[in-house]
């Protein structure tokens, strides 16, 4: 049998207060000051009609001038790394679709290599041939994944360096300009 433990209740607030007196405000006693607002009459306030200081107003004019060539140069930045990226990923894009194509080509090849070879297995009558026609098999099966390897990589390759070249000439001009 379990019984619930009963724990004393928190003294209350009143309690507390009693013991640590702390001297309270009375806010009614307290008045905020009363201020105005000034009146401004913003009609009769030209701007036209104030005089700038030319260092001034020359100054002005070419920080607008300075911040104009800025924001041109920045997007014609922008735009070219946006046409850069568009480019290197059209081009990438490209070379992935060829090396796939020429991926489901090779498998298409190589299994209908291997039906044909089993057409070929279930006609023979002799160990002998069963061994000369798996060797031959797997030496003509072994010379085509050689080829296809070697396919599979120079598109590899080509897609590597179509991708890359735009961006590396692109850093070279970056870097001339930088110096």
């Amino acid at each position: 049998m379990t019984q619930a433990i009963k724990t004393p209740k928190a003294e209350k607030p009143e309690a507390a207060a009693q013991v640590f007196a702390f001297p309270t405000f009375d806010l009614s006693k307290f008045e905020m000051p009363k201020f105005e607002m000034p009146k401004f009459d913003a009609a009769g306030f030209d701007l036209s009609k104030i005089e700038v200081p030319a260092a001034l107003r020359e100054g002005a004019e070419k920080v607008v001038v300075q911040m104009k060539e800025g924001y041109a140069k920045m997007k014609t930045a922008a735009e070219e790394a946006t046409d850069l990226i568009e480019d290197t990923y059209a081009t990438a894009s490209t070379g992935m679709k060829d090396f796939n194509l020429k991926a489901i080509e090779n498998a298409r090849s190589n299994l209908n290599a291997s039906f044909d070879h089993a057409r070929d297995l279930m006609g023979v009558k002799t160990l002998a041939e069963v061994l000369e026609l798996q060797s031959a098999f797997v030496r003509k099966q072994f010379e085509a994944l050689q080829a296809q390897a070697k396919e599979l990589s120079t598109i590899a390759q080509k897609t590597a360096t179509d991708t890359v070249e735009p961006v590396k000439e692109k850093v070279g001009q970056v870097l001339k300009v930088a110096k």
